[in-house]
Order: structure tokens, then C-alpha cells, then sequence
């Protein structure tokens, strides 16, 4: 079986891109849609990373990974992939639980020295900072995170993770625990080839404000 990622999201004229194979097995083929641009060391407060670069051959987007440990086809490393979140990554906001998932997803992978973190630039689910932004003063006056998104003409969730998918597959990950019960990220990843052997949940506390979060 031959499974093209451009069947799911990128335009027919694209065949022709270069194609890897996932860890030598046969079965699997894509075409390489993401390439590696930068490497460096990263210090944390939760301890020491590599971080490494990603740009998208099909888009403009750029992913940021943080990685720790060496993969092997027999170690099942904690992953998360996170969307990006300036007002809660950044701003420590309070309408989203964002910028503490991506903390103690950090803290867990530094605990057991072995893991990767893809950060794609995703705002809002997909829909910008800008209309994030409207969403939130919808959100003020008494709308959820999807009420809101609605109320505004937009889908509710616009993320794709095929491309988070072959960035992992391109640092040498074949089996994972992952760190989501996200259904869409799991059905991308699975397609892709990866083995998820486990779920981990990420320990949030709770805030008043998460109440209309969804």
C-alpha cells in the first residue's frame, strides 16, 4: 500500500516532490512535503533540548521541534505536538490551558531524557491571532471556544498534522507515546505510519477561566 500525504492535503501538481521512506519499511511512501533548515543547542529551565528547524516545501508555515535523547526503532519516546498559542504560550493567559501543557510536557520529556515536542504555527486553531482575538471578545460575553468560532464564519478546528507527522518520522521515531487525546492528531499520525503504544495526560490545573475552553 502506497500512502501519499498529498491525498490528504496538498495540491495534485506536488507528485513529482522528492519521497522517503519511513525507517526502511517498504509498505510506507510519501512525498516530502517539510525539509530541515536549522539545528542548535537550547538550555531550559526544564533542562537541555536540541532545537531544530522545519520549513513546509508546500506552504510558508515553519515548525519548531524540541528534542532530548536519541530515537530508536525500539524506545517509544513521549511526544506532543502544539499548536501555537502567543496569548497563552507566551502571555500565560488564562482562557486556555496552552501554555501549561507545553510546560509540563517539557518537564515530563526532561524526566525521562528522552522525547520531541513539534510546535507548528497554527494560532487559534488555525484561524490567526487576529481572529483569535475576536473570538475572545465573544468569549467575554458569554460564548465558548466553539460558539465563538462559529459566531464568526470559521470552523471550529482548521489544524492539519500530516506535515507534524513526517517531521517526526524524518527525526527517526517509529513508535511514541503520545501526549494528547486530541482524535485528529492521533488518526494523523497513525496514517502516517507512526505506532502509538500510549497516551500520557499532562497534569493542568484547573482555572476558573478554562470553564467555556473546549
Amino acid at each position: 500500500m502506497i500512502v501519499s500525504l498529498n491525498d490528504l492535503f496538498v495540491n495534485s501538481t506536488l507528485r513529482q516532490a522528492p519521497q522517503f521512506q519511513i525507517g526502511g519499511v517498504e509498505n510506507y511512501q510519501f512525498d516530502k512535503t517539510v525539509e530541515r533548515a536549522a539545528e542548535a543547542s537550547l538550555p531550559t529551565e526544564s533542562g537541555e533540548f536540541r532545537i531544530i528547524g522545519y520549513r513546509s516545501l508546500v506552504s510558508d508555515e515553519e515548525f519548531v521541534v524540541l528534542t532530548r535523547g536519541v530515537f530508536n526503532s525500539e524506545n517509544s519516546p513521549l511526544v506532543r505536538i502544539h499548536s501555537q498559542c502567543l496569548t497563552g504560550d507566551v502571555f500565560g493567559s488564562t482562557k486556555c490551558d496552552c501554555g501549561q501543557q507545553i510546560e509540563a510536557a517539557m518537564r515530563l520529556i526532561a524526566e525521562e531524557s528522552c522525547g520531541a515536542i513539534v510546535y507548528q504555527q497554527q494560532e487559534g486553531r488555525g484561524i490567526g491571532i487576529i481572529n483569535k482575538i475576536r473570538a475572545y471578545a465573544l468569549q467575554d460575553a458569554g460564548a465558548d471556544t466553539i460558539e465563538a468560532n462559529e459566531r464568526l464564519g470559521l470552523d471550529v478546528d482548521l489544524r492539519r498534522y500530516e506535515q507534524c507527522a513526517e517531521i517526526l518520522l524524518d527525526l527517526g521515531l517509529k513508535k511514541i507515546r503520545l501526549m494528547s487525546n486530541n482524535p485528529e492528531k492521533i488518526r494523523a499520525l497513525k496514517n502516517s505510519g507512526l505506532e502509538i503504544t500510549g497516551r500520557v495526560p499532562l497534569s493542568i490545573e484547573y482555572h476558573r477561566n478554562l470553564t467555556g475552553y473546549l
